[in-house]
């Protein structure tokens, strides 16, 4: 309907200015929103407001002008003007009405747009080291990423979602020397644990494992273990050079064989694990992205090799660094160490070149928010290879700070001490926590609240909408239980008996359903059609209080029958777009 009012707007901008009222150059970009209040109409135009300055005219007067231009509409009751030069709009009942046969007609499609190109765009979410089990920090982001993703592909976007494992590396190394502190522990050796170590039960569950496959064939001394090694932090030494040290000496005791045992071990428990975990929670992705292959690949080397030809390289202290304050970034990004290896940021560069060459206009990235520096030095990569950094969309995700009572539960992967999204999910259900999780903008800080979130009561939100899809359902087992038929062409025929003052606000609520869609969407912020799917739970329960369902007359019965069963469609197609059930019985 926007696009419908958008063109009778643009038809009597047109109509001015071949009458010379308006310059010929103009060409304004038109904005329809919902009014706020419903004794305004149901649209309202801010165009006169826009224009009045450029064209030299009061608002009011330039309102009143393009409104009695707007040609004539049986979608259009009224168009009148208010302060300070909204143009407002009141639909014909039977506009509203006809929204009915359209849910009905559409059913689980309807909301979803279709069009022949469909932009083709990127979103890589959760992307959490594999060390550790998902916690419930990183669920935030899963639902997020899932609940973006099936808003854009609703407005019509060709989405591909993306896992970006970080397979190589520091932190996986470290995971690995855990796993073989472990598993030499199990063999039967007192080691000393290192005070950067992963720890938690986890570790002990893989070196477990090892030791299943292999024996022995791992075990070493604690003093072939540490020979050598600078004091660890305890004994007043730098823990992050003890456990590269360690590593290190790992690597040499092991080869290559004997610590890819552990290394692999690791990294396969726990991507499987966070795998499960995911798809339990309602969460895909088209493709689990590997750093470890994209560097084996040459790709870094190629993205290396990219900036180089720009000119966006250099060479100090042995290293080489790219030119990022060139393209605004707080300072230059060393991409190859003094060493030789390639750093974290080398392969941030590649991946990051593989999702534009792929065509991903835009490639969306879902990041907590402790990488908000990663901003400025990705997009001052892009633009130094050459490609439009506009093209690039980084959403940070707030924390999720877990609540049981009024007590904050820690989280850490390192110190083991964390609730896993597993035993959060475990608790509280899929449903309330992927709602939880989008119940507030990306943006925002959360406190999660287990206690309200495990309500059966208004009180609790997802409890409320869900409840209401209930309560329609349950219309139908009592209509059938009563004898009765549910006709929908009947009830289709008798539409405008539908003329209560909440028949009419909720329609009002259900025709904003595609617009909200739309705008969730494009403004990245999925909580909006939480907010929504609550508006139309509450104007449900306002109408199933006051207005009687099953009437004796079938034609107002079906009527109001059908409406239910519009507004249950639309409450079932926004909780699936955010990951969750709409359950019949509660």
């Amino acid at each position: 309907m926007k696009e419908v009012i958008h063109e009778l707007i643009s038809q009597a901008i047109h109509r001015l200015q071949r009458k010379e009222l308006l310059p010929a150059e103009l060409d304004p970009v038109i904005q329809i929103e919902h009014c706020r209040k419903p004794e305004h109409g149901d649209y309202a135009c801010n165009i006169a407001l826009m224009l009045a300055k450029k064209v030299g005219m009061p608002p009011m007067q330039l309102a009143e002008a393009i409104a009695g231009k707007i040609p004539a509409s049986r979608h259009i009751e009224e168009v009148n003007v208010a302060k300070p030069g909204f143009i407002n709009i009141r639909l014909t009942k039977s506009c509203l009405l006809s929204l009915i046969n359209d849910i009905l007609k559409q059913g689980d499609a309807y909301g979803c747009r279709y069009p022949d190109q469909r932009q083709a765009v990127t979103v890589e979410y959760v992307s959490a080291n594999p060390t550790g089990p998902l916690h419930v920090g990183h669920g935030r982001g899963a639902a997020y990423g899932a609940s973006l993703s099936a808003l854009l592909d609703a407005a019509g976007y060709d989405v591909h979602r993306e896992y970006y494992v970080n397979d190589n590396g520091r932190q996986m190394d470290i995971l690995a020397v855990s796993v073989w502190l472990r598993y030499l522990e199990l063999c039967g050796e007192k080691i000393g644990f290192p005070d950067n170590g992963y720890r938690g039960d986890y570790i002990y569950d893989i070196a477990r494992t090892v030791r299943s496959n292999h024996g022995d064939r791992l075990r070493h001394t604690q003093t072939e273990v540490y020979d050598g090694l600078p004091p660890d932090e305890k004994q007043g030494g730098d823990k992050e050079a003890f456990i590269d040290a360690l590593v290190t000496q790992a690597r040499t005791i092991l080869g290559n064989d004997g610590f890819a045992i552990c290394f692999d071990a690791a990294l396969n428990s726990i991507l499987a694990d966070i795998k499960e975990d995911l798809e339990d929670f309602g969460v895909y992705f088209d493709q689990w992205f590997s750093e470890r292959e994209l560097e084996q690949s040459g790709a870094v080397t190629q993205a290396i090799e990219q900036l180089e030809t720009t000119g966006q390289m250099y060479t100090k202290d042995g290293a080489q660094w790219f030119r990022a304050t060139h393209f605004g970034d707080e300072k230059d990004r060393v991409v190859v160490r003094e060493n030789g290896r390639t750093t974290y940021f080398a392969s941030d560069i590649a991946y990051l070149r593989n999702k534009l060459e792929r065509g991903f206009k835009p490639a969306i990235y879902v990041l907590g928010a402790d990488h908000h520096g990663y901003i400025p030095r990705l997009r001052a990569a892009a633009e130094g290879m050459g490609y439009d950094p506009d093209d690039l969309e980084i959403l940070l995700v707030q924390f999720a700070i877990l609540y049981r009572g009024k007590q904050r539960v820690q989280m850490g992967t390192r110190s083991g001490q964390f609730v896993t999204l597993r035993q959060l999910r475990e608790e509280i259900g899929n449903d309330a926590a992927r709602f939880y999780y989008v119940m507030r903008s990306h943006e925002q800080h959360m406190d999660f609240d287990l206690d309200q979130a495990k309500l059966q009561s208004n009180d609790n939100p997802i409890y409320y909408i869900q409840y209401a899809h209930a309560r329609i359902a349950s219309v139908f087992r009592n209509l059938e239980q009563s004898g009765e038929r549910y006709n929908q062409p009947i009830g289709s025929a008798a539409h405008k008996l539908l003329n209560s003052d909440h028949e009419q606000k909720l329609l009002r609520t259900l025709n904003r359903y595609l617009e909200c869609i739309l705008n969730s969407a494009h403004s990245r912020n999925p909580h909006q059609l939480g907010h929504y799917l609550h508006d139309v739970a509450s104007d449900f329960h306002t109408y199933y209080n006051a207005e009687k369902a099953l009437v004796d007359d079938e034609h107002l019965r079906n009527a109001r029958l059908n409406l239910m069963a519009a507004t249950a469609q639309v409450i079932r197609n926004g909780l699936r777009l955010l990951g969750c059930s709409a359950p019949d019985e509660m």
